[in-house]
């Protein structure tokens, strides 16, 4: 028996995993956070370093976006409390806490987590030709680069990226803004409305029949091919995930706005829907370096798509697919429907990271139209896969035991639900996820 096969039969969860059951991984490898931190090979000054060239873009995002002028640029999003919603899952189900929404979901430009790491890696592109360039000094009003001659030069140069939807959109609308050529490589599960809104920016978008991973090796072989072409590698790249880890660090002034204490005495959950991985653990790596054990982080996942739970808790990482294990990757949320996790995000998370867990696209829906009927919420399938979490800590006695976590403990605790994407769904598809949603209850 090889390796990879011994690795499957001594990990039980998996046979849950095939049989395309609901389950939840919690994970035996977590150490304590300034331990667990020293293996991501970033430290909290790359984080702050990427919030600085965030602050040094803000003006030319407030110019080039008038939707982000009342916050000067900066791309942020507001949490609320859910507690109609909480009311209603605790008819099912109990939630010892108070549940929050994180929306991320309506961020502006793109509307999803994707906001974060797609725009900022872009950036961080165009201000390293500009600097180069002698375009502009880190002390100019980054404003200039929307100048025609700006626009000219970065006309000289691509970007290319493979994606599911809400990543592609993020960086073919940013791209095509300050003038780059952006080709995006979208997988046949896209929505067909995120393509449409890309090429009506002026960007190229290239479709194929399969899935996110053809997608994204179409795109890089396509650069490697093109010394003018920047390929952003959704899988590996540490410029994506530092984007998303500027949440963590601007989380704890937004908590101390909203009055929530987070300490020994009052934990933070974070539920973080995951497709390959780089949003959900950029952000985890942000609020570790946060918060550090006050923090508690999930990812949730579809059933038929379960790639970064099956790559951790067999350890395989990459070197294992869903279909690996039998089974379709094809599932209604499209940002999540990925078969082979990020290894970079897998090692360097796995001792951070508390667990994971799947549901079912059904689940999914039924949290959607319940979200849109106790809070006026509307988000898209995948946003909602962080839903569910709350319940499923509040029932694992054994989970809180292992962190001596009490009875007092979870009734101070915070759930933040990460509402990943949505806010710009167009009408007639969001009542079309509503109907099913509706249906399936």
């Amino acid at each position: 028996m090889t390796d990879f096969q011994n690795k499957l039969r001594a990990t039980p969860v998996v046979d849950e995993l095939k049989a395309l059951r609901e389950a939840i991984w919690f994970n035996d490898g977590v150490k304590p956070a300034r331990e667990g931190l020293l293996r991501v090979g970033l430290t909290q000054a790359d984080v702050e370093d990427a919030q600085a060239r965030l602050r040094r873009f803000a003006p030319l995002i407030a110019a080039a976006f008038p939707e982000t002028a009342a916050t000067g640029g900066i791309i942020e999003s507001d949490m609320t409390p859910a507690l109609n919603m909480q009311a209603k899952l605790a008819e099912r189900a109990p939630i010892a806490g108070r549940l929050w929404l994180k929306k991320d979901s309506h961020l502006p430009i793109s509307g999803s987590i994707k906001a974060r790491g797609g725009i900022y890696e872009v950036l961080a592109h165009a201000e390293k030709l500009a600097l180069a360039a002698g375009l502009i000094t880190l002390t100019d009003d980054y404003s200039i680069l929307l100048s025609p001659a700006c626009r000219q030069f970065f006309s000289q140069h691509k970007i290319a990226v493979g994606s599911t939807g809400n990543l592609g959109l993020s960086i073919g609308i940013m791209s095509a803004k300050l003038g780059f050529h952006v080709t995006v490589h979208m997988s046949a599960d896209a929505r067909q409305w995120k393509k449409d809104r890309l090429r009506a920016h002026g960007v190229e978008v290239m479709e194929y029949e399969q899935d996110y991973g053809v997608a994204v090796e179409q795109g890089r072989q396509a650069a490697a091919s093109d010394p003018a072409c920047f390929f952003i590698d959704d899988e590996n790249s540490r410029t994506l995930f530092l984007g998303y880890a500027v949440a963590g660090l601007r989380l704890p002034a937004q908590l101390r706005e909203k009055g929530i204490v987070v300490d020994a005495d009052h934990p933070l959950f974070v539920y973080l829907p995951c497709g390959v991985g780089g949003g959900p653990g950029g952000v985890a790596f942000g609020m570790k370096l946060a918060f550090g054990d006050h923090v508690h982080c999930f990812f949730a996942e579809p059933t038929h798509s379960p790639c970064m739970l099956l790559g951790m808790s067999t350890g395989l990482h990459d070197a294992i697919s869903v279909q690996d294990i039998g089974l379709d990757n094809k599932t209604a949320a499209d940002g999540l429907a990925v078969g082979r996790a990020s290894g970079f995000v897998g090692r360097a998370m796995e001792q951070l990271i508390d667990g994971c867990y799947t549901l079912s696209d059904e689940s999914m829906y039924d949290l959607l139209a319940l979200l849109y009927q106790t809070e006026n919420l509307q988000l898209e399938p995948s946003a909602l896969a962080g839903m569910s979490g709350p319940q499923r800590i509040t029932a694992s006695q054994e989970y809180q035991a292992r962190y001596q976590l009490t009875a007092t403990m979870m009734e101070n605790a915070t759930h933040l639900v990460w509402a990943t994407g949505g806010g710009m769904v167009p009408a007639s598809e969001m009542q079309g996820y509503l109907a099913r949603g509706r249906s399936n209850a």
